[in-house]
């Protein structure tokens, strides 16, 4: 149940043996009840994984059930627990980031805390990045969300960002497992505050491979993501990755502007041969015309100064309140003296 993508391999793939060490990275908030649930599972995949040494990162995203408390209880139940804590809510791609930044491992997995990546996938995916694969992406057997709407959005997200931005989205997700060598891309050379980690995953290149799995059912709560939220992260994969819509305002101009150029000579031609001339109508509509072809304009250029704006100010994607267990990378952003747990 799985299916390659067509990427070729940029770099040659290491020997066997220096591939000793996997981390999982989960980003996690108010995940306190299914906490348990998900690590015993997390655990027991990575038991089926050829004895490699693994490590479990658990980023606490401003959660406020007592998630890095529940954490801290179950550390001594599972060797290779670490956790880190963020010090607000900073969303799950500062929080993806966190992770990256803090795991050790020769490759790393990124998962959600909702147990809708199944951890049963894992194996398939370490035996593809043991045959050589630097990413290998799991993508879900049929589209994402409950909601009809929600399907619909996506699929046109999609295809927004495959016919713009040359990137292929069709039924992503941020269940990925990156090699070191594209984990450090994905971490240290690509530098902006506004990231959309699924995007930047494929971008990078290097041998890519899919994993095709069943997203089990939900079996508490509803997804954080609102539609606001999904808006502007849809938003920020478009800003970051083509500025063609850009040209589109050019496009939109230029149209503004034969619409304009065909009614000045209608009204010339009008007045020359003594035609009434329109009047209230032509000029309610042209107004209309020009002001919203004006409004999307500035609302375009908007989100792209908005977003030099957040990289001009260089502020840190996150900060890290305290971390628990494990000794973190020196390129991993945190407070001078953060609170060592465990």
């Amino acid at each position: 149940m799985s299916e390659s993508s067509s990427a070729v391999s940029l770099v040659p793939g290491a020997p066997e043996g220096g591939r000793r060490r996997l981390s999982v990275v989960i980003p996690a908030k108010d995940e306190r009840e299914g906490l348990e649930a998900l690590l015993a599972a997390v655990y027991a995949a990575l038991g089926e994984c050829g004895g490699l040494e693994h490590e479990v990162i658990v980023v606490d995203d401003g959660s406020r059930d007592g998630t890095f408390e529940r954490l801290r209880e179950l550390q001594p139940r599972h060797p290779g627990l670490r956790g880190v804590r963020l010090s607000r809510n900073f969303g799950k791609e500062a929080a993806l980031l966190a992770g990256l930044r803090a795991a050790t491992g020769d490759a790393v997995i990124t998962m959600d805390a909702d147990l809708q990546h199944p951890p049963a996938v894992i194996p398939e995916m370490v035996a593809r990045w043991r045959a050589g694969a630097k990413v290998v992406h799991g993508v879900t057997s049929r589209p994402s969300g409950a909601r009809r709407r929600d399907r619909f959005a996506s699929s046109a997200f999609n295809r927004l960002m495959r016919y713009l931005a040359g990137i292929e989205m069709r039924r992503a997700s941020d269940f990925t497992l990156l090699d070191r060598v594209a984990a450090d891309v994905v971490v240290r050379e690509l530098p902006e505050r506004r990231r959309f980690y699924r995007a930047l995953t494929r971008w990078v290149g290097f041998r890519q491979e899919s994993v095709v799995f069943d997203v089990p059912p939900r079996e508490r709560g509803s997804s954080a993501w609102s539609s606001a939220r999904l808006m502007d992260l849809a938003a920020t994969g478009i800003v970051s990755f083509t500025s063609l819509p850009l040209r589109l305002v050019t496009f939109l101009g230029l149209a503004t502007l034969v619409f304009a150029v065909v009614l000045v000579a209608d009204t010339l031609w009008s007045w020359f041969t003594g035609t009434a001339v329109s009047g209230y109508a032509t000029v309610e509509v042209t107004l209309l015309f020009v002001g919203s072809a004006v409004m999307i304009s500035l609302g375009i250029l908007g989100e792209y100064v908005a977003r030099i704006y957040d990289e001009v100010k260089a502020r840190p994607g996150y900060v890290v309140e305290e971390e628990l267990g494990g000794a973190p990378r020196p390129d991993s952003p945190s407070l001078p003296t953060p609170a060592q747990g465990g």
